[in-house]
């Protein structure tokens, strides 16, 4: 079956795989090649997959929508990590959360600043 993991801008995975496991807001469930088709939402968490050549991928996924139709499996997701090892993508998870923080307070920063200079500009022309 071919997984094909789609981002905003990009394509982060597109292989043929063995397994596909993912979480939904009901709990985790698996994939194989011949599973019905079907559509589902995913949650936060970790979706795993099993290459053909028997190795095991980890994705760390943001909430997204997994579908399955004939050979296909299609996940859209907003944020997606990739890793080999779950304990090197728990670390590269909490560097991008950390930046990810940082940016945000950059954006509050900066509208806090737009926002006090229009208060002022306002107040002005009073």
């Amino acid at each position: 079956m071919k997984l094909k993991v789609l981002l905003p801008n990009k394509i982060l995975v597109e292989e043929e795989v063995r397994k596909v496991v993912a979480e939904a807001e009901n709990g985790s469930f698996g994939i194989l090649p011949r599973h019905i088709d079907f559509l589902t939402v995913l949650v936060p968490g970790i979706l795993s997959f099993v290459a053909d050549s028997g190795s095991e991928e980890f994705l760390a996924v943001d909430e997204g929508v997994l579908v399955k139709c004939g050979p296909e499996v299609l996940v859209s997701v907003r944020n997606a990590l990739r890793g080999a090892d779950l304990g090197d993508l728990q670390e590269r998870l909490e560097q991008e959360f950390m930046l990810l923080d940082e940016h945000e307070r950059m954006a509050r920063s900066a509208i806090a600043r737009l926002e006090a200079g229009f208060i002022r500009r306002f107040i002005q022309q009073e």
